[in-house]
């Protein structure tokens, strides 16, 4: 199919108390389980789009060779007045080109969606969010739990290679 990734990740950056924890699950745990432990490929910003690079179109090349955007949802991205770039394109292809399934990961208990992008919204009216219990754990988590598997099951199939 021409894709590079299983899945680009969007998720919150900066904002020093919260963003340990994300940072932490995006860059160790989402890695150790879903490439090292599943065998997908992920695209994430920081790690997989290099400096120097002109960002914009390196995120919008990253997400077409990607089978899946996965969305971390959290207190910072839902508030956000302006939504970051990637979420903006991310939305884009998922919802007017149609071309990319979403799984929205919600990394905290958000509570009422209301503030939400409508986009946001209708995504998850639509399918709903893969829900993050383990209360900011530090802890690996077994690549078996719900979540993880719940996760898996939105992810791509894979594809044998022979």
């Amino acid at each position: 199919d021409g894709k590079i990734y299983d899945a680009y990740v969007i998720y919150p950056q900066s904002h020093a108390n919260e963003a340990g924890f994300v940072e932490y699950f995006v860059h160790q745990v989402m890695p150790d389980i879903l490439e090292n432990k599943c065998g997908y490929k992920l695209c994430i910003y920081g790690r997989d789009v290099y400096p120097g690079e002109d960002t914009a179109s390196a995120i919008e090349k990253r997400m077409q060779k990607s089978r899946r955007l996965i969305i971390l949802l959290t207190h910072q991205l839902v508030n956000c007045e302006e939504p970051a770039y990637d979420q903006h394109i991310a939305l884009y292809n998922a919802l007017i080109q149609n071309v990319t399934k979403v799984i929205l990961l919600e990394m905290e208990k958000i509570g009422s969606y209301e503030k939400l992008q409508e986009s946001l919204g209708f995504i998850i009216k639509q399918q709903g969010t893969v829900k993050w219990k383990e209360q900011h754990t530090v802890r690996p988590q077994s690549a078996n739990s719900r979540f993880w598997k719940q996760v898996r099951y939105h992810m791509p199939l894979q594809l044998k290679s022979s």
